[in-house]
């Protein structure tokens, strides 16, 4: 009895062992497979294109959009002043917008905005790269054309109408020739420049730096805003441009954000209802306008990729179709720009320019 019972539970046993040796053999097969598969490309299913990534409902979104635009707009001076001052209580753009000999010397402990508790301590070389004053403290220009990179601006004609503007602000390095000159112009007054577009452009100024010098001259004297203390792999890039910069006698000038500005940005941004991880470079740019502008225009700022009037499609950028980085939420930022407009705040420019139209 007590053998035959044996006999049964090794036999158990056996086919227990030999059943998870079979499992295991179909999921290594499994998960081998997943591995060749890594890097190939995804089959696609055939089916319609989506009218845009970020918008489930964007031909909605769009007539909504429509019903809002059609009205005449003017500036309220009011609301505009209201905002303005908000603003300036808040985050203080004139004051501290950039890190400064001033406002961070010799070491001081710098925050970084977009990492929490790191610090780095300014040093003499460090400090040497420093603004001496803020270029904005006692400065306000009339008008100033805010230039986004959205597909809109292909054949719009704008070109004209930004360069007439007093102060123009352009963002992350765009090209502006190359036929681009008509849709968006070529004055630069202020342009940003991402770290992560110095490292794949220019091979992080590891090497030859020529080319990084070069391509800045389109943007003639202008300055040149880098986020450099955003997150601590961005400082010494940032550093390396303003070193490149001098070596080369550029007329170009660096200047570096001051995270703490740009905390306040992120803070007052929240408070308006923006629950993006970082707010993207347009609307702090946009910001800083309104501090230093008395009135304030916007172009490329649409961020769907059906045209709101034409209805046809458009690239995510007048010059390529790259998507925008996952930390930001453009259709929730261009909802908050647009209630601006319609509050007779900012003048967000969605149509062709026409020469002689204003």
């Amino acid at each position: 009895m007590m053998g035959q019972l044996l006999k049964t539970q090794v036999s158990l046993l056996i086919t227990l062992l030999c059943l998870g040796s079979l499992l295991s053999t179909v999921i290594w097969f499994m998960v081998d497979s997943n591995y060749e598969n890594i890097g190939k490309p995804v089959p696609q299913k055939t089916r319609a294109p989506k009218t845009y990534d970020f918008c489930k409902d964007c031909m909605g979104v769009i007539q909504q959009v429509l019903q809002e635009y059609s009205q005449t707009w003017k500036k309220q001076e009011d609301n505009f002043l209201k905002f303005r001052s908000e603003l300036n209580s808040n985050c203080h753009g004139r004051e501290k917008a950039f890190v400064t000999q001033v406002n961070s010397p010799v070491g001081t402990q710098i925050f970084y905005d977009g990492e929490d508790k790191k610090s780095i301590e300014v040093t003499p070389e460090i400090f040497s790269t420093f603004l001496k004053v803020q270029p904005f403290f006692n400065k306000t220009w009339d008008t100033c054309a805010v230039v986004g990179n959205g597909g809109i601006l292909v054949d719009s004609g704008c070109g004209a109408d930004i360069d007439s503007a007093e102060f123009v602000i352009r963002c992350n390095l765009p090209p502006l020739n190359e036929g681009f000159e008509k849709q968006v112009g070529t004055k630069t007054s202020l342009v940003t420049a991402n770290p992560s577009i110095l490292r794949e452009r220019y091979g992080a100024l590891m090497g030859s730096r020529r080319a990084f010098v070069e391509d800045l001259k389109i943007y003639s004297d202008s300055l040149l805003l880098l986020p450099a203390f955003s997150f601590k792999s961005g400082t010494l890039l940032s550093v390396r441009a303003s070193y490149t910069l001098e070596d080369f006698g550029s007329p170009v000038q660096p200047v570096f954000f001051n995270p703490e500005y740009l905390q306040d940005l992120i803070n007052f941004w929240r408070s308006q209802g923006l629950k993006a991880v970082r707010p993207s470079t347009g609307i702090i740019m946009t910001s800083l306008a309104l501090e230093i502008c008395d009135n304030v225009h916007l172009y490329g700022f649409w961020p769907f990729s059906t045209h709101p009037f034409g209805l046809y499609s458009l690239t995510n950028h007048y010059y390529d179709d790259k998507k925008v980085t996952i930390l930001h939420s453009m259709p929730a930022e261009f909802q908050l720009l647009m209630q601006l407009h319609n509050d007779g705040v900012i003048k967000i420019h969605l149509e062709d320019c026409r020469p002689g139209k204003t």
